[in-house]
């Protein structure tokens, strides 16, 4: 028999999805969500609820993904709770209108910008990073003062169920909501109209969302990813640059992150050094057998699992591997893998990895390597590692990605004053911080005038005094416009 919660998600069908839509939609349309109290009520919340059930979130990532504890607590719970108390501090400044210059065109007037909520709004979350990937746009859109709906991924359930469950405890069922479920429920929400929808995940889908999204000129911002690569320079602190490649890559829920370093580029005759230095860190970090680490997350499912060995296994690839490609097809363990000169045609080199995986690709000289980058796709992010001045400009100017960072990896997601978010394939629009606040709000130009000033040349009969005078008031300036009062100017 079926228990009460299983016949709810059987019953999410298109109709379910129509009265849900209704029903915040009549939440946010009595302006419940606006008051700046519901907003910072709910993110007090929100602060409260992580920090009440902060080891059943660790849990719940762990039963995901084996997720190490100091990774979930680090990167998916301090973060969050990073983000919510960045939002209710800067909140009331953030809704207050801001005043902007008018011209004389206008004159006299006043105008201010006015950020509104943008109303009813779907997020659509990634399994990778389940519980922050869902709860901070979430932040984002309180904090604008939308009415939401939650939609996380089906592929990481513990944080799912976990989600629905605290977000119906902790947060305002009237105006927030989790839809749990797969491909059936997600359909049937994107048949709905919002007022925005944000998703993270892959292109594919990435490309569905924003056809449905396109039928209802919905707007969209979409957190893709993409292949994000390392370029290594000669002349630096190898130790430390391997370290941290090491810890954007294996460190980050081992490579299933959507800025992991994807591929690493480097001058053909630094290469060795290279290698030889992360399999020494490697071993360091991960130990002689790292399918035996606690400090390493497992594959997510047996498909992902799949598709990584099949990257491996191309007959082009296999000979390539030079540290790792150990497997656990019981426990969906990969053991942190590099390989060096792999071809450029290849599954591994074609498509992003999101795994343990570390092709290498050498070059004559590195500056060659921004051909390589701009060759394909935008990625999410790139990354370089030099101690030089001028290839640091250079990769700054000519590399277009979502976001960059110079002698680290990853660390620009934890900077709030730094717009995360992707270009071209890797993704549109950008969140964190003040930009999540303003992902979810429309910027409404406002201008008050007075009765006072109400200027004769704007009216019939148009003369040609007239037509003199508003060329100048619409391009000129106050001096012009006393010159051709008085006759000076020949416009």
């Amino acid at each position: 028999m079926r228990t009460e919660e299983e016949v709810k998600k059987v019953l999410f069908d298109e109709e379910a999805a129509t009265s849900l839509v209704k029903e915040l939609r009549a939440s946010f349309t009595n302006g419940k969500t606006r008051s700046y109290d519901w907003r910072v009520t709910q993110l007090k919340s929100m602060l409260k609820m992580i920090d009440e059930r902060e080891q059943e979130i660790v849990t719940a990532l762990r039963d995901d993904l084996s997720k190490p504890e100091l990774e979930s607590t680090v990167y998916e719970i301090a973060m969050l709770r990073n983000s919510i108390t960045l939002a209710l501090k800067e909140i009331k400044h953030w809704i207050k209108p801001e005043k902007v210059k008018t011209s004389l065109t206008t004159f006299p007037s006043s105008g201010e910008i006015v950020s509104e909520p943008l109303g009813v709004v779907l997020i659509i979350s990634a399994w990778n990073y389940p519980f922050l990937l869902s709860l901070d746009p979430v932040v984002g859109a309180i904090a604008a003062g939308n009415a939401i709906v939650l939609k996380p991924s089906e592929i990481a359930p513990a944080t799912s169920s976990l989600l629905a469950k605290l977000v119906g405890e902790y947060m305002d069922s009237s105006s927030i909501r989790v839809v749990e479920g797969a491909v059936t429920e997600t359909s049937a929400l994107l048949e709905q109209k919002w007022d925005k929808i944000f998703y993270t995940g892959n292109g594919r889908i990435g490309r569905i969302v924003m056809a449905a999204a396109a039928k209802h000129l919905t707007p969209v911002l979409l957190e893709l990813g993409g292949k994000s690569p390392v370029v290594v320079d000669s002349g630096i602190n190898l130790q430390v640059a391997v370290r941290r490649i090491i810890a954007g890559k294996w460190g980050c829920n081992n490579g299933q992150a959507c800025i992991s370093p994807d591929y690493i580029i480097i001058a053909k005759s630094y290469a060795p050094k290279l290698v030889d230095t992360l399999k020494s860190e490697l071993e360091k970090f991960y130990g002689k057998n790292p399918l035996e680490s606690k400090d390493l997350s497992r594959i997510v499912n047996s498909n992902h699992f799949t598709r990584l060995v099949k990257y491996l296994d191309e007959d082009k690839v296999s000979g390539k591997i030079v540290y790792g490609g150990e497997r656990d097809i019981t426990n969906l363990k990969i053991a942190p893998t590099i390989l060096l000169d792999v071809p450029r045609d290849s599954l591994i080199m074609s498509e992003e990895i999101f795994g343990p995986l570390l092709p290498i690709l050498t070059v004559d000289k590195i500056e060659d390597s921004f051909d390589i980058i701009n060759s394909g796709t935008k990625p999410l992010a790139a990354y370089l590692f030099t101690n030089n001045k001028k290839l640091r400009q250079q990769f700054v100017s000519t590399v277009s990605a979502g976001g960059l960072v110079v002698n680290d990896t990853t660390l620009h997601l934890a900077v709030h004053a730094l717009p995360f978010g992707g270009v071209g394939e890797s993704g549109m629009g950008a969140y964190h911080g003040k930009f999540s606040f303003d992902a979810f709000s429309h910027k409404k130009a406002v201008l008050y005038r007075s009765f006072a000033g109400d200027a004769a040349i704007r009216y019939p009969p148009y003369t040609v005094g007239k037509l003199r005078l508003m060329k100048i008031l619409m391009t000129g300036s106050i001096f012009s416009i006393i010159g051709a009062l008085l006759g000076w100017s020949k416009v």
